[in-house]
């Protein structure tokens, strides 16, 4: 999606726009956003008070024209609307565009537009391209990717793989939110691939796909291609938004990744790409897909999360931060991290209530087998920042009943993976031998215990 700020943008305009106060269904356009080869994006306001308070005041229309096409583009489009509609009813997150509704236009008055198919989302404030060209903040930049990361580790957990992973498809919320956009290619697997059109955008394809064979279902799409694209974007937000490969065209620049994956060029990177996205990008930019395939979307989240100077957070959200306390305990495993800093000092309270340990990831609720990725995290400190160096080396998971002994109304906010928030936590004990006490947040139970608040010397 090209964004546009008014008409007349580089893509041409389209030969029918819907005018700012056009009604489409409850909606009402305010301005043209952006302009695609099958779709043009609208910001739009819902009208009067209907739709209940639930339904966000102002939204993105994406209006997908079908009249006029032959019935081969037609059907493309209505395959791509579906993908959408159907990957935002199965795959919900706070790191995903959410879907509101989709509805088929009722436009007599403008024929071309006729028909065309509406999906209504959730309104952003721009695109991470719009932020590329205006300058990132030094101190955005690797938390903007670690949300991109928790998007795509969420997508491929739920079995789809996005197909067109790119910056103007990364999408930030006035709060900064990162949210994975544009689905429309999206791809379901079945086994290890799945398939899809022979469409991407070519900066962002690995070298696999410039020769995949076309079948009757179209190309194989695996989840290392979104790995690839990845590798990619992290070298864009650090190299002020150019590509590790060089050349002056798409094709170009594709021939240059097509002489990579076969061994012919090595891989130059930008120097001004830090040491450690240097190594993660490297990893996800492994020239062919068996090579890519152990860099999954979840162990560069780990990475991440273990790997990161101390994060820095702004407000009362620490920036949609969804998946951090799923995995920083996890993350210190696998990092070989180890405690550091002042443990909490002792205090003698009366065990008051019992918290059985939520997980909201629902493939984790079903495991038996207390697989590590499925471990949570239990704080040294909650009004420290949740990071490898602040997380006792104890883990527990789903299921796991703790003894709590009092509770913080107000430490550091966290929001889990169903976008809950909550800034309260629950010191709890943990079994003989391990750290005296721990903090369980909040977000990581169902459980609301009669339990007391803490004393400050508590949570020191």
């Amino acid at each position: 999606m090209t964004p546009l700020h008014g008409p007349g943008g580089t893509t041409g305009e389209p030969a029918d726009l819907l005018p700012s106060g056009y009604r489409a269904g409850e909606w009402v356009v305010s301005e043209l956003i952006g302009v695609g080869g099958w779709s043009t994006v609208y910001a739009a306001r819902r009208s009067g008070r209907t739709g209940g308070p639930a339904r966000p005041a102002e939204v993105a229309l994406k209006v997908m024209p079908t009249a006029g096409l032959a019935p081969r583009q037609a059907r493309r489009i209505v395959e791509s609307a579906h993908r959408e509609v159907e990957l935002g009813r199965r795959t919900g997150h706070p790191r995903l565009i959410g879907l509101i509704e989709s509805f088929v236009l009722r436009a007599p008055d403008r024929p071309s537009l006729d028909g065309a198919i509406v999906l209504v989302m959730e309104r952003a404030a721009r695109s991470l391209r719009e932020l590329l060209d205006a300058g990132m903040p030094e101190a955005d930049r690797g938390r903007l990717i670690e949300g991109i990361c928790e998007g795509l580790a969420h997508l491929h957990r739920s079995g789809w793989v996005h197909a067109d992973l790119k910056p103007e498809n990364v999408l930030l919320g006035r709060d900064g939110s990162v949210k994975l956009s544009d689905f429309g290619l999206a791809t379901e697997l079945t086994g290890t691939h799945g398939y899809a059109p022979p469409l991407g955008t070519l900066d962002y394809l690995p070298p696999e796909r410039w020769k995949a064979p076309l079948g009757a279902l179209g190309v194989q799409v695996r989840p290392s291609a979104d790995i690839w694209a990845l590798g990619i974007v992290i070298h864009e937000v650090f190299a002020s938004g150019t590509s590790p490969f060089a050349g002056a065209t798409p094709v170009a620049r594709g021939a240059a990744v097509q002489e990579y994956g076969e061994g012919r060029a090595p891989l130059r990177m930008d120097h001004a790409v830090p040491a450690f996205w240097r190594d993660l990008a490297a990893d996800c930019l492994a020239p062919t897909h068996e090579a890519r395939a152990q860099h999954t979307a979840d162990s560069l989240l780990g990475r991440i999360a273990a790997g990161q100077p101390t994060r820095r957070y702004r407000g009362a959200r620490p920036h949609g931060r969804a998946r951090t306390a799923l995995l920083a305990v996890a993350l210190c495993a696998t990092a070989g991290a180890t405690l550091s800093g002042e443990a909490p000092r002792k205090v003698a309270f009366r065990p008051t209530g019992e918290l059985t340990v939520f997980n909201a990831e629902r493939a984790c609720q079903d495991r038996t087998d207390r697989d590590l990725q499925c471990s949570l995290g239990l704080a040294i400190d909650p009004t420290r920042p949740y990071t490898p160096d602040n997380v006792v080396p104890t883990r527990v998971w789903h299921g796991d009943v703790l003894t709590a002994e009092c509770q913080l109304p107000d430490g550091l906010p966290i929001v889990d993976e169903d976008d809950q928030r909550s800034t309260r936590w629950f010191r709890v004990r943990l079994p003989s031998g391990s750290a005296p006490a721990a903090w369980l947040p909040a977000v990581r139970t169902k459980d609301r215990p009669p339990l007391p608040n803490c004393p400050h010397s508590a949570a020191s």
